[in-house]
């Protein structure tokens, strides 16, 4: 380990070999960080944080505090990141109130860019980019490889699916399906994300299938459960499909149209 003198750690903190601590950091009694985890300087982790190895944490990123919620008293919660992640300059992840798991989860190899946001009882997949100052209220769900553009805001409970672009600026007020752009102040669908499954190497016929599926889902006047089941009778399963199926039967707050 490699602690910088004047940094502050707690003494029941626990640091695994080649962690580096910058100066001005400071580190609860009940954190946790993992082999080789960077933090740069000014940084401040607290609460029972458990943080996985190979990040780097940049300058006045705050992690654990507690939750920004008026029922939180006190109890013992938890934020828990994975490992390789790229967390820039004052962001902020919270930890969790008791009203779900008792836990803020951020995975793996995910780039958090500067003023990112990323409140209580969030659960955040792998590979996901956060665009400068991009903001997640309480709850919310983010799947895999989610793009997030400058300046996003995304209300409370709300689910992004996997491989989704949220255009900057984007007010997210409902779901957001897998595969799909959302973009505008009050976020609206813009279709399949084609260029970006693209870019990961899809084949065409899997992007047309799901822009067929876009097209029977959202361009026609009907309900979810007509077109999903349209859908399943003129489209031959295959995994993603069934994914952003899947998605949309377990929607509780609604899915943008």
């Amino acid at each position: 380990m490699n602690i910088h003198p004047t940094a502050v750690v707690g003494p029941g903190a626990q640091l695994a070999d080649g962690v580096r601590v910058g100066p001005y950091c400071t580190i609860g009694d009940h954190v946790m960080i993992g082999k080789n985890t960077i933090l740069i300087s000014h940084v401040v982790i607290e609460g029972h944080t458990r943080i996985g190895e190979g990040n780097t944490i940049y300058p006045f990123v705050s992690i654990g505090s507690p939750p920004q919620d008026i029922g939180y008293r006190g109890e013992e919660t938890y934020v828990i990141i994975g490992q390789d992640n790229l967390i820039r300059e004052f962001t902020t992840i919270n930890r969790a109130t008791t009203k779900q798991e008792r836990r803020t989860v951020v995975g793996s190899e995910n780039y958090l860019m500067a003023y990112s946001h990323i409140a209580h009882d969030c659960v955040l997949g792998n590979k996901i980019i956060m665009g400068n100052a991009a903001t997640l209220g309480g709850h919310v769900q983010v799947g895999d490889c989610a793009i997030f553009g400058g300046m996003v805001a995304v209300h409370q409970f709300v689910r992004i699916g996997s491989h989704a672009f949220l255009g900057g600026k984007a007010g997210i007020d409902r779901d957001v399906p897998p595969f799909m752009i959302a973009a505008g102040e009050r976020a609206k669908l813009y279709g399949v994300n084609q260029k970006g499954l693209t870019r990961l190497g899809w084949m065409p016929e899997k992007i047309a299938a799901l822009k067929k599926a876009y097209r029977i889902l959202w361009r026609k006047n009907r309900s979810f459960h007509e077109g999903v089941n349209e859908v399943r009778a003129e489209i031959a399963s295959f995994p993603e499909l069934e994914v952003l199926l899947s998605f949309l039967v377990k929607s509780k707050r609604g899915i943008l149209r």
